[in-house]
């Protein structure tokens, strides 16, 4: 509730002071130029000092990087053009403090990159264990790897995985995939194709690791998911070709040809924009988080809403947030040394 109640309190602060700052840009504000550039530049300031060390610590989120970027711009320009514009001295020693102030950050957030390094699309915490071999995983571990939705939204990763152990013993991996819905591979076979494909891919992993009987569990509750989206995925392709094959007007081939082009995959395309988690479809990461949850393991809220309070609108569910969620932690070079040796 806390986090739904922070959330809720900056998104309100942050659409509250872009809504005043456009209409001070378009003049609507009954404020002198000097003193609007001060007063916008001083709101800004506080806010993003507030935010600051979140972003920081989740740097490589896009959106917590134009948490820094986009307000360290506006107070740049706007406390410079105040102290260029105004003739009185005290305007003038307060745009002075904020341009100093907004230069400050903005060197707190170069020296904060530093912290990182750049992987494929965007940035994941130095000393990363990339692409560890299949020995290295345990059942429980969360892979994410980077694709199509890494590219587009340039982050690091964009898909993820969970390590299960398999009824033959090997490791498996559990997920949702756009043309198939949810899917069990074999994770040696998955790491191939992503090597041979040259993509990479991180582990995050459990701080509280499976128990032997939630290691067992896990396999059971991922065939009950398969089966949950399979019986949907049949339900739902089978209605829409009854409601497609009454509109007898139509001829029997272009029926054919809608009922193909409409089957549904088993794969949740609005939670890929709007962040909600249905019972019966997910998207990869929701695929993730749901097999979490009923193994009983907490992670941080997500897809809780624009706003925090459930509204599931434009709150997707990232899979680079996953980097920053206390549940797990990274798999490091340090590992990679102490395996080796």
């Amino acid at each position: 509730m806390y986090y739904r109640l922070m959330k809720c309190a900056y998104s309100l602060a942050y659409l509250s002071l872009i809504w005043l700052t456009w209409r001070w840009f378009k003049g609507s504000l009954d404020w002198g130029f000097a003193f609007g550039c001060v007063a916008i530049s001083g709101m800004w300031l506080v806010l993003t000092r507030l935010q600051m060390r979140h972003a920081f610590k989740t740097y490589f989120d896009t959106l917590s990087r134009l948490q820094i970027l986009i307000p360290a711009t506006i107070g740049l320009v706007v406390s410079g053009l105040a102290v260029y514009t105004s003739h009185r001295l005290d305007v003038r020693a307060i745009a002075g403090l904020e341009f100093a102030w907004w230069g400050y950050i903005y060197w707190l957030y170069r020296r904060n990159r530093k912290q990182y390094m750049r992987q494929g699309h965007g940035p994941l915490p130095k000393g990363t264990w990339v692409n560890p071999p299949l020995e290295a995983i345990q059942p429980g571990d969360l892979i994410l790897t980077s694709g199509r939705i890494a590219n587009t939204v340039q982050e690091s990763v964009g898909h993820g995985e969970v390590a299960i152990r398999l009824q033959d013993g090997s490791l498996g991996a559990f997920s949702s995939y756009m043309a198939k819905g949810a899917v069990i591979n074999d994770l040696g076979w998955l790491i191939s194709r992503w090597l041979d494909k040259g993509e990479h891919y991180v582990v995050m992993r459990l701080s509280m690791p499976l128990t032997e009987q939630q290691v067992g569990l896990a396999h059971q509750i991922a065939q009950e998911l398969l089966a949950t989206n399979d019986a949907w995925r049949s339900e739902t392709n089978k209605h829409r070709a009854w409601l497609i094959n009454r509109l007898v007007l139509l001829p029997r081939s272009w029926r054919q040809w809608l009922i193909e082009k409409t089957k549904v995959t088993g794969y949740d395309w609005p939670g890929l924009f709007v962040g909600n988690r249905a019972t019966y479809k997910w998207t990869c990461i929701g695929a993730c988080l749901e097999l979490y949850q009923r193994l009983g393991i907490k992670t941080r809220p997500y897809g809780t809403g624009l706003l925090g309070l459930g509204t599931g609108l434009l709150d997707p569910i990232m899979p680079v947030r996953f980097l920053n969620d206390p549940a797990f932690r990274l798999l490091t070079m340090d590992e990679k040394r102490a395996l080796v040796a």
